[in-house]
C-alpha cells in the first residue's frame, strides 16, 4: 500500500485541571490513504473530538498535545525531540502556527462541525460567508469567489443557489445548513476532511440524504475523511476503514465488513449489539451497561474490563496494546483484548469478574475540553 496521507502515531492529549490530569487522548495510532474515508468511533467522552482537534493543532489551554507525532504528506504537523538538557521541544521540522493557519487548515485539511447554528455566522448571508473564505484561502476576487461560491451550494444539492446566497443562517433548515458547511469544506479542494458529527443533529431521512451525498462527492473529488460518529450504522453507510475509541485509546482497527463481522473487541460488540433495528421492540434494546469511567484516573489493565461482561481477573491486571489478529495474507485487525490467543496471558484460565459497570467520564471538562455542566 502506497504512503498514508495523515500518520498518527502514539498520539496524547491531556487537560490539566484543578482535580488532575485529564488523559483524553492517551497513544492512539492510524492512518488514513488517499480516497479513503476512516471512521472514528466511540461513545461520548472517548475522545474522538479531542484526537481530531489535535490533528489540526486546536487544542486549546488547558488542553495540550505531550506527546506523539502527527505527519500529512510527509510534513510533520506535530512531533517532540529532546534536546541537550533531556527536555521535549517542538522539533525543527515542525510546521510553525503560522504555517499551519496559512497552508493547512482550510485550505488542505477542512473541519466539518457537529452544529452548523454555531459554525455560521448569524448576522452575514451564507453566501457572504462562503465568498469570503473562497476568497481568502484561493487568493480569488470577489466576483470570482461569489461565482465558485454558487457553483459549490449547487454542487451540495442546494436549490436556486443564486437566491439562497443572500440568505441567512436561519432560513436555511437543518439539512441545508450542514450542505453549507459540507460545500465550505470542499470549496478549497482540501486532500483531507474530518467530519465530527455533521449528522448527529439531523432526522434519519436527512441523514441518509446528506450521507449519500457525502459519498458521491468524495468520489468526484477523491477526498480523504476522517469521519467522527458514534453510530455504528454510519460507518456501516460510509466508511472503508474503523478506528474504535474508548476512553481515549484505540481498542480495534479493521476494514468495515471485517470489523462488523469478525469483530474482535468485547466492546465493539456491545456498540453493535445497542444499535436499534427495525425489527426490535424499545424493550429488547441491549445498551451499554454503566458509564465509562474518569479519564482523569483510568482503571487498571483494560479500560473496559468494568463494564465488560467477558472480564477476567487477568483484565484488571494486564493493560493490552493493540496487536494484529488477523492471518498472514490479510488485512491487519488489530484489537486490545487479551482474550486472544495472541496475547497469551492465561485469560482462559482468569477467574470471572462480575462487570462493575461503575464510573463517571467528566472530570469538570467534556470530551472537547469545555466546562462541564
Amino acid at each position: 500500500m502506497s504512503e498514508p496521507l495523515l500518520s498518527v502515531r502514539d498520539l496524547k492529549t491531556q487537560f490539566f485541571t484543578e482535580d488532575g490530569t485529564v488523559r483524553a487522548v492517551d497513544g492512539i495510532s492510524f492512518d488514513v490513504h488517499e480516497g479513503e474515508i476512516v471512521g472514528l468511533v466511540g461513545e461520548s467522552g472517548a475522545g474522538k473530538s479531542v484526537a481530531t482537534s489535535s490533528i489540526l493543532r486546536l487544542v486549546d489551554s488547558p488542553g495540550e498535545i505531550v506527546g506523539g507525532e502527527i505527519e500529512f504528506k510527509g510534513e510533520t504537523i506535530f512531533g517532540l525531540e529532546e534536546d541537550d538538557g533531556g527536555e521535549l521541544r517542538p522539533r525543527d521540522e515542525m510546521l510553525t502556527e503560522g504555517e499551519m493557519r496559512e497552508r493547512i487548515r482550510g485550505r488542505e485539511i477542512a473541519i466539518i462541525f457537529q452544529d452548523p447554528m454555531e459554525s455560521l455566522n448569524p448576522v452575514f448571508t451564507v453566501g457572504g460567508q462562503l465568498r469570503e473564505f473562497i476568497e481568502i484561502n484561493r487568493n480569488l476576487d470577489a466576483d470570482e469567489a461569489k461565482k465558485e461560491a454558487i457553483d459549490m451550494l449547487r454542487e451540495v444539492g442546494i436549490p436556486a443557489p443564486e437566491s439562497r446566497y443572500d440568505e441567512y443562517p436561519h432560513q436555511f433548515s437543518g439539512g441545508m445548513r450542514q450542505r453549507v458547511l459540507i460545500a465550505m469544506a470542499l470549496a478549497c479542494q482540501p486532500d483531507l476532511i474530518i467530519a465530527d458529527e455533521p449528522t448527529t443533529a439531523l432526522d434519519v431521512t436527512v441523514e441518509g440524504e446528506i450521507l449519500e451525498m457525502v459519498t458521491d462527492l468524495q468520489d468526484k473529488y477523491d477526498t480523504s475523511f476522517v469521519w467522527v460518529t458514534h453510530d455504528m450504522s454510519v460507518v456501516a453507510e460510509i466508511c472503508d476503514r474503523v478506528n474504535v475509541m474508548y476512553l481515549g485509546e484505540i481498542i480495534e482497527q479493521a476494514e468495515v465488513d471485517d470489523l462488523f463481522y469478525d469483530t474482535k473487541h468485547p466492546y465493539t460488540s456491545a456498540l453493535l449489539d445497542s444499535m436499534p433495528r427495525p425489527d426490535q421492540t424499545v424493550d429488547e434494546l441491549r445498551p451499554i451497561e454503566g458509564v465509562m469511567p474518569e479519564a482523569i484516573d483510568p482503571p487498571s489493565g483494560c479500560r473496559f474490563h468494568s463494564r465488560c461482561p467477558e472480564a477476567r481477573e487477568v483484565c484488571r491486571e494486564v493493560h493490552p496494546e493493540p496487536r494484529n489478529l488477523s492471518e498472514d495474507g490479510e488485512a491487519p485487525h488489530t484489537a486490545a483484548c487479551v482474550k486472544h490467543d495472541a496475547f497469551d496471558v492465561g485469560y482462559d484460565e482468569s477467574p470471572p469478574v462480575e462487570a462493575e459497570a461503575t464510573g463517571g467520564f467528566s472530570a469538570g471538562f467534556t470530551e472537547t475540553g469545555g466546562e462541564a455542566e
